[in-house]
């Protein structure tokens, strides 16, 4: 494997332990203005800087991600087909590997639909894309879809399809969590990553990507079970604990209801570049009223010297001292028998 390619699947699962958490809000392209994804730029600002990735398409990422404060950008490159449309699987290569490099995408990605309509088309587009994404060391995300047929996620039709789409080259394969989901991923032998699905309650999101990193996945790309919550950065947040800090469910859950006291209920608004993890720049701060002026000081009284009889302000707590306290040695307890979606 190519120096460039490795540099590229490095920063999106991280080499310190092969993970990484990937934010999907590419689901525009089928679906629409999706619920909590109508301004996209909204969206995308106050959790951004908690993702190792962005699965994205070229539209969003022109208009709604600040490239000022880059994160690696997983580009969908497929599509033609919407939700009110016969067939999911009628898809297409819709965005060329040119502009895939112009957007400074670390990856492409593009779904195949193993056993639908159109499974030749897709198949067939996932071999050329890695033919011409091999050409320029961009590695191929390749997304197990199912379009409508939500059943067929099952340990068998998933080991199927994972397979392929490592036999066609892709370098990661996207697909869902299942029972016995061990057997999908010691049949595949490029790095899964679990789609989150539709939304269901916290819990049960973090039990999916708790049991889907037990089980051997490289990491989850949820969208929906994110920002559909009423605590977007707080479960962002919880999730990146379990997949990065090994943390089980309940310590997760707890760190969840922890962070979501101090957080405002559908945050979805925020200066971008005010939550990137580089900082604030320079000057950025709440501006400095250096012309305000001081109250007239009685006879007697010293510069500087508060006035008598005046009340001394209450010390705040700094932000640090405020954060919860994760376990700082968290223990993984033996697999829960939780079914998951």
């Amino acid at each position: 494997m190519d120096y460039g390619l490795k540099s590229r699947i490095a920063s999106i699962l991280k080499p310190n332990n092969g993970r990484g958490v990937m934010l999907a809000v590419d689901h525009g392209y089928f679906l629409g203005p999706t619920e909590k994804l109508e301004i996209p730029k909204k969206t995308i600002s106050p959790i951004v800087r908690y993702c190792d990735s962005l699965m994205v398409t070229r539209g969003v990422v022109r208009s709604s991600v600040d490239p000022n404060f880059p994160v690696p950008i997983v580009l969908r490159v497929s599509g033609g087909a919407s939700i009110i449309g016969e067939d999911l699987s009628n898809e297409e290569i819709t965005t060329s590997i040119k502009d895939a490099i112009r957007i400074n995408a670390t990856a492409v990605t593009m779904s195949i639909f193993v056993g639908a309509k159109y499974e030749h088309k897709s198949l067939v587009s996932l071999g050329h894309l890695v033919n011409e994404a091999e050409e320029y060391g961009l590695p191929v995300l390749a997304v197990t879809a199912v379009g409508k047929e939500l059943a067929k996620r099952d340990a068998r039709y998933l080991s199927l399809s994972c397979r392929i789409a490592a036999e066609f080259g892709a370098h990661m394969v996207k697909t869902y969590y299942c029972d016995n989901f061990q057997k999908v991923v010691n049949s595949c032998p490029v790095p899964i990553i679990v789609a989150g699905g539709p939304k269901i309650p916290e819990r049960d999101a973090l039990a999916l990507t708790y049991n889907s990193i037990k089980a051997g996945a490289a990491g989850v790309d949820m969208g929906r079970n994110i920002w559909q919550s009423q605590y977007p950065v707080a479960m962002i947040r919880a999730v990146r604990a379990i997949v990065h800090s090994n943390y089980n469910l309940d310590q997760a859950y707890k760190l969840f209801q922890q962070l979501a006291k101090g957080q405002p209920q559908n945050l979805n608004k925020g200066n971008f570049n005010q939550n990137r993890p580089f900082g604030n720049r320079p000057n950025q701060g709440k501006p400095q009223n250096q012309n305000k002026q001081r109250p007239p000081q009685k006879q007697g009284q010293k510069p500087n010297q508060p006035r008598p009889n005046q009340p001394k302000p209450a010390v705040q707590p700094s932000p640090a001292a405020q954060q919860p306290k994760p376990a700082s040695q968290p223990t993984v307890p033996a697999q829960q028998n939780q079914k998951t979606q």
